[in-house]
């Protein structure tokens, strides 16, 4: 008998700050701008995407598109979004980077 899969949304998992933290943390490290900005449309949903389309003066629409798996959001829209969530971006040296080798 073949076993049933039930669906996973690993928005539901994301209750806290931290948890969002990580999960973004994670995201960062593959250096996968497409992944990143899946990553991205994962913590917009668990917040709420009405709230964030509230916070960021984009359409529920707009956020749905540009964070889809064919989405390709702007920086804009990127910062927007990583603002409205409480999300940093910042800078640091890159370990790997020739200069600091």
């Amino acid at each position: 008998m073949a076993e049933k899969l039930t669906s996973f949304d690993p928005a539901e998992g994301l209750t806290s700050d931290e948890a969002i933290a990580a999960f973004m943390a994670e995201a960062f490290a593959s250096e996968d701008a497409g992944y990143i900005a899946h990553a991205l449309g994962v913590v917009a949903r668990a917040k709420g995407m009405t709230q964030i389309a509230g916070e960021t003066g984009l359409s529920r629409e707009q956020l749905y598109r540009s964070f889809s798996a064919n989405g390709n959001p702007t920086l804009k829209t990127t910062i927007a979004v990583m603002k409205a969530l409480g999300i940093e971006l910042t800078a640091k040296p890159h370990a790997n980077h020739p200069e600091l080798a």
